[in-house]
């Protein structure tokens, strides 16, 4: 008996507007179930990080005149993928079905037999309205919209806009890849019957970080927008709710927005600092300047790990000290109740929460969030005197605390349990940014990441240093950081008085309000 063979299916999932947050559930589950993504221009790329590693990543983006693949090669693309088997996401800005040429490609699906699903997206219009503080209806200014393609396919001799109708048969108008045809469109509208003076706002890349509003009238818009030089993508809004805009817009008064913003740590903790600048509005650009690799030698941590007994205090300085401690304490066999004899130490809050992902609570944690600290705290707790201390940590790192644990009457044994590489790649990326003024504050959470991120730079004399950072403002997360910058003749511009995360955010977003 033949092999019948196995037909793949194709999930036209919306991608909302831009933000990636704006996905929906449904969408992230099938984005990392997929085996092959295909995705254009108005889908935000962070979204493939939902992708399995191994799935296929295929970039099918139309802008302007300039198409990876026409619209008839996505449809044969599409159709080859579900032959050969494929669980197949084909991403697309918005929604699939609003402007969106969705259903022209289920129909190819549909005449090859392939099974099929849609998923429905946050759709431009409704996002572009929002994120500018634009309500598209409200009981004091309409009751209707209408959402119309300022782009109608190529080739039609007559238009399907009834323009007659909709000039004063909608109380808003939302219109989609306008900004071209623009100058003819106002035309129509004052043309059949809106009035000249009927507010309009466009809204270029809504939802995103590079969003920009511009507002006017049916008779100034295409001028403001010309001055402003918007170009696409971007929705125009006609209508008397533009007015509200004053009163309710709150995404661009955000303390970020506007800012971009590197981020230097590894890309493993970025995401939590990126997370929240991305709240208070910034773009962020992820630099990492670490790659955190486990030490190769890992004798002197096994044999602590062998005679625990022997410790009255464990100390962890970094949340990466924790990760690799308890990661070569699995490895060894063992588990948290090896460490029954010692008491723990911890740096910080942010660090003792993460000790506490291994059912460990921290019996010091410092008011003044360094190594500094935390040996300031054991020596005032009478906790140093004939004390035997372990302390894991980086390869390289400051000696402040076991030097002062030692000269208090302590016993420290140094334990590296991972090491900081410097990562290859994006070096030219970052000097280019750099060179067009594209970064606004650059952050460091720790000495070896200022080390790293210097070199990436690679100036070649202090005057290009000076010339290619000091438009730039520098953010860090605390003293020691700080020191390792001023030593390197650069001025420490944002430092919290707490040094988490948290704080260092929160920082960063009292600077962006001050301007």
């Amino acid at each position: 008996m033949n092999d019948i063979p196995k037909k793949g299916k194709v999930y036209l999932v919306g991608a909302g507007p831009g933000d990636p947050g704006l996905i929906t559930l449904r969408g992230k589950f099938l984005l990392e179930r997929a085996e092959a993504v295909v995705y254009d221009h108005l889908a935000n790329v962070k979204l493939l990080a939902h992708a399995p590693a191994e799935a296929e990543l295929i970039y099918v983006g139309k802008k302007s005149n300039q198409h990876t693949l026409p619209q008839e090669g996505i449809n044969r693309l599409l159709v080859e993928l579900g032959l050969a088997g494929k669980r197949v996401v084909r991403l697309k800005g918005g929604d699939p079905f609003i402007f969106g040429r969705g259903a022209e490609e289920i129909e190819e699906l549909v005449k090859a037999g392939i099974p099929f699903e849609v998923v429905p997206g946050v759709t431009s219009a409704t996002a572009a309205a929002t994120y500018a503080g634009i309500p598209i209806t409200h009981r004091d200014y309409t009751a209707s919209v209408a959402f119309v393609t300022g782009h109608e396919a190529d080739g039609k001799e007559e238009s399907n806009i009834a323009w007659d109708k909709l000039a004063t048969g909608a109380g808003t108008i939302i219109i989609y890849m306008g900004i071209k045809n623009l100058p003819i469109i106002t035309k129509k509208l004052i043309e059949h019957g809106r009035a000249p003076d009927t507010p309009v706002a466009v809204v270029r890349w809504a939802s995103t970080p590079q969003q920009r509003s511009v507002v006017g009238t049916l008779a100034t818009i295409t001028e403001v927008v010309m001055q402003a030089k918007i170009t696409p993508p971007a929705l125009v809004i006609v209508g008397e709710v533009v007015k509200l805009r004053d009163m309710i817009d709150w995404y661009e008064h955000r303390p970020l927005f506007g800012k971009r913003i590197a981020v230097t740590r590894t890309r493993e903790q970025a995401s939590e600092l990126v997370s929240k600048l991305e709240e208070y509005g910034a773009e962020c650009l992820e630099y990492p300047t670490i790659h955190i690799e486990p030490v190769a030698d890992c004798s002197v941590i096994d044999a602590a790990l062998e005679n625990m007994a022997a410790y009255h205090w464990l100390l962890f300085t970094s949340l990466n000290a924790v990760t690799y401690f308890f990661k070569r304490l699995h490895e060894k066999g063992l588990d948290s109740r090896a460490l029954a004899p010692c008491k723990i130490g911890a740096v910080g809050k942010t660090t003792a929460d993460e000790i506490g992902k291994y059912g460990l609570r921290a019996d010091m944690i410092p008011e003044r969030f360094t190594g500094e600290g935390l040996a300031e705290a054991l020596i005032a707790a009478g906790e140093t005197q004939n004390r035997r201390f372990l302390l894991p940590r980086a390869l390289k790192a400051m000696e402040t605390l076991a030097e002062l644990l030692e000269d208090a009457g302590g016993s420290v044994t140094v334990a590296p349990v991972y090491q900081n590489v410097p990562p290859q790649g994006r070096k030219d990326e970052l000097r280019k940014s750099l060179l067009e003024r594209g970064l606004d504050v650059v952050t460091f959470a720790s000495s070896s990441a200022v080390t790293n991120f210097l070199n990436m730079v690679d100036a070649q004399d202090e005057a290009e240093l000076h010339q290619l950072l000091d438009p730039v403002k520098i953010a860090v997360i605390g003293p020691v950081t700080a020191e390792t910058v001023r030593k390197r003749g650069l001025k420490v511009d944002i430092q919290p008085e707490r040094y988490t995360i948290d704080d260092l955010a929160a920082a960063i977003a009292a600077q962006g309000r001050q301007g």
